[in-house]
């Protein structure tokens, strides 16, 4: 009886505290996007300085949706209007690892350490992605894809800024619920019932094979930031290496089968291939770099 208490303790802390997050930043990170248009992230994308466009790309790839999956419109119509192929695809790498909700919950539930290398590392990778795919000649690999551009709703214009918010951060938040609330189960059941020797003996810090199956185990399971993070905060704590924790983070949130069935209809193979063996060395790479460091 005193187990199940501690579990359902664990569970309404951890998913209260996660909800609550979610939806504050959900609700600032819309504010910001109804600035942050696409055209504006063209224009910021055609710099003068050419080496300047990577870095916008991977910052204005941070400030974008929270989901690789709702990524691929914006992009779509940032290749549709000519943007610059190479700041493009960092915005696509960054996009989806480097959002705010990520940020934030890796910050409340592993340490703001781990945070800060995991920013540097995934915005380098963004950024060196993007170079060397443009001097790979990996441009040509862009399907022609044309999308329609819509004209701005007058009645949307009218609706205050706060209340487009509030909408979009439900609407944000609803889809994720479930994911949410598996893997803060998942979190709280491993924390409370879960031994920490059987999790130190198989995937103990000091076995580094776990980081590279990790990002590879992923991709398919398409894990939800918001459901990794909490389990991965429990098996952190039972004795589980960071490093397999954050590759299989990366590699669950950058290159899932949805996006990559998403992005096979804007790419060639070729490019698509590319653009999963390059998450797959940065979630192994950051995976090492972490757990060796830290």
């Amino acid at each position: 009886m005193i187990d199940l208490l501690g579990f359902l303790k664990t569970f309404l802390t951890l998913f209260v505290e996660l909800t609550a997050l979610f939806v504050v930043i959900s609700f600032l990170v819309s504010l910001l996007q109804q600035k942050v248009t696409e055209d504006k992230i063209k224009r910021v994308l055609e710099r003068p300085n050419k080496w300047s466009g990577y870095f916008y790309g991977t910052g204005l790839g941070a400030l974008t949706p929270f989901c690789s999956c709702s990524t691929i419109p914006i992009l779509a119509g940032l290749l549709s209007s000519k943007a610059p192929f190479g700041p493009s695809m960092s915005f696509l790498i960054a996009s989806p690892l480097l959002n705010p909700v990520i940020v934030i919950l890796l910050w409340t539930l592993l340490g703001w350490e781990l945070t800060l290398y995991y920013i540097v590392i995934v915005g380098l990778f963004s950024i060196l992605i993007g170079v060397v795919w443009e001097a790979l000649g990996l441009h040509n690999s862009v399907k022609n894809v044309k999308v329609r551009k819509h004209q701005s709703d007058q009645k949307q214009e009218a609706v205050p800024k706060w209340k487009i918010a509030l909408q979009d951060a439900w609407a944000f938040f609803y889809p994720v619920l479930p994911f949410l609330v598996i893997g803060v189960f998942i979190g709280a059941f491993i924390y409370d019932f879960v031994p920490q020797d059987v999790i130190a003996r198989y995937a103990g810090g000091d076995q580094l094979w776990t980081i590279p199956v990790a990002s590879i185990l992923g991709v398919p399971m398409y894990i939800r930031a918001e459901a990794i993070l909490p389990i991965g905060d429990a098996l952190v704590s039972k004795g589980m290496g960071i490093g397999a924790v954050i590759a299989l983070l990366i590699g669950g949130a950058g290159a899932s089968i949805p996006e990559v069935v998403l992005l096979n209809k804007l790419f060639k193979p070729k490019l698509v291939i590319a653009f999963v063996f390059s998450i797959l060395v940065v979630a192994t790479t950051t995976g090492l770099i972490v757990q060796t460091v830290l």
